[in-house]
C-alpha cells in the first residue's frame, strides 16, 4: 500500500525510519507534518529520531507541534525547525485548578506500596487514578492492590490497544475502581467521575504534574491530588512547586509534621563588610572575635607603656613578638647577599 503513495501516513519514528532504510517509504513530496505527544516522545527518548526525519523532509514545508507541555527540548525543537512559528496556548502549564485539594506525603520509597492501598481505602467507591514512571511500576502497584483485593488494572506501552480499552470501560463502570498508568497511556483518557489522583512517582518534567491532577475537578467537580515524594525525589518536588507558584501542603506518612530536614534551606545572601569594618579589626570598632577575651590584640602585645587612652607612648625592646616565616626569610637571603 505504501509504494503505491498515500496521503496520510501515521508512524512512529522508529518504525518510520525502519521504512525508509527499507527502500518503502519516501520523505521527498511531504507537504505537512505533525508531531503530536512531542512531550512523551522526548519523554521515551525519540527526539533523535524526529530530528533525523525532519532532515530528510523538504524545507518548504508546513509543520505543526502539539505537546501538552513545553520543555526546554521542545521549544529547541521548534527553534531549530519550526519558521516563524504561531505560538497558541490553551491554558497555562503553571494554573492548577482552584477545585482541586493538593497534598504531599514524605515516605521513603519502600512505603508506597503499603500507602496507596491504605489511601484506596480511604476512599471507598471512588474512582482512583495512580500515576507511575514505569511500567514495570504500573504493574508491580496493579499486583499490589489485586492481592489485597482491591480491583485495580494497568495500562502503558506494553499492553495491546484491545487490553487498554478493557481496562478503561472497566474503570469508566466503577467495576475497577483504580486505574494505573503511565504518562504516555493516560494521554487521551477523559473520565469525568475521577476523585482522586496518586502521583505515586513524581514526573520528571514539572509541568506534567499539572497535566495529570487535570484528570480530577472536571466539569465544574471539586477533586483530590495526593503525591508520594521518597528522599530521592525532593528535588522534583522543588521543582513543581516553582512551576506552579505554591507550596504544596506536606505531611509524613504518619500524619506528623513534616521536619525541618525535608524543607528546603533557604539561600541567604552573604554579609559583606567594608574594609577596617569587620568585627575585631585593628580599628576597635565592633565586637571582639570569638576566643580568648584576655588577649592582647597584636599591636600591643609588644608594649609596656601605654596612656589613659591605650595609645602607645614606648616600646620595650626586649619584649618582641613571634618572627613570621616571611621575616626569616627575607633575612636569610640578605646574609646570603652579604657573603656573596
Amino acid at each position: 500500500q505504501l509504494a503505491d503513495g498515500v496521503d496520510i501516513l501515521v508512524a512512529t519514528p522508529g518504525r518510520l525510519e525502519d521504512l525508509i532504510s527499507q527502500n518503502s517509504c519516501s520523505l521527498n513530496d511531504i507537504e505537512t507534518v505533525v508531531l503530536d505527544e512531542a512531550d512523551q516522545m522526548l519523554d521515551i527518548g525519540f527526539m533523535p529520531a524526529i530530528r533525523r526525519l525532519l532532515s530528510q523532509m523538504p524545507k518548504k514545508r508546513q509543520t505543526l507541534l502539539f505537546s501538552a507541555t513545553m520543555p526546554k527540548e521542545i521549544s529547541s525543537l521548534a527553534n531549530d525547525y519550526l519558521i516563524d512559528p504561531v505560538h497558541t496556548s490553551v491554558n497555562p502549564i503553571s494554573k492548577t485548578a482552584d477545585r482541586i485539594d493538593q497534598t504531599v506525603i514524605h515516605m521513603e520509597n519502600g512505603a508506597k506500596p503499603t500507602a496507596i492501598f491504605k489511601l484506596v481505602q480511604q476512599h471507598p467507591g471512588k474512582r482512583v487514578i495512580v500515576f507511575c514512571r514505569t511500567k514495570r511500576g504500573s504493574d508491580k502497584v496493579a499486583k499490589k492492590l489485586g492481592a489485597e483485593g482491591i480491583g485495580a488494572d494497568a495500562i502503558h506501552g506494553n499492553k495491546s490497544q484491545g487490553q487498554r480499552q478493557r481496562a478503561l470501560d472497566a474503570f469508566r463502570k466503577g467495576d475497577r475502581p483504580v486505574l494505573i498508568a503511565t504518562d504516555i497511556a493516560a494521554r487521551g483518557i477523559d473520565i469525568r467521575e475521577v476523585e482522586v489522583v496518586v502521583n505515586y512517582d513524581l514526573p520528571n518534567v514539572p509541568e506534567a504534574y499539572v497535566h495529570r491532577i487535570g484528570r480530577t475537578a472536571r466539569a465544574g467537580a471539586s477533586g483530590f491530588a495526593v503525591a508520594f515524594c521518597s528522599p530521592e525525589e525532593r528535588k522534583l518536588l522543588r521543582d513543581i512547586e516553582r512551576v506552579i507558584k505554591m507550596k504544596i501542603p506536606a505531611k509524613m506518612a504518619d500524619g506528623s509534621a513534616v521536619p525541618a530536614v525535608y524543607r528546603p534551606i533557604e539561600r541567604t545572601k552573604p554579609t559583606h563588610h567594608r574594609p577596617g569594618s569587620r568585627n575585631g579589626s585593628v580599628t576597635g570598632k565592633g565586637e571582639k572575635p570569638h576566643g580568648n577575651p584576655n588577649k592582647k590584640p597584636w599591636h600591643k602585645r609588644r608594649t609596656s607603656k601605654l596612656d589613659a587612652n591605650g595609645n602607645i607612648v614606648a616600646i620595650d625592646p626586649n619584649v618582641r613578638g613571634p618572627k613570621s616565616k616571611r621575616s626569616k626569610r627575607r633575612k636569610l637571603s640578605g646574609s646570603k647577599a652579604a657573603t656573596s
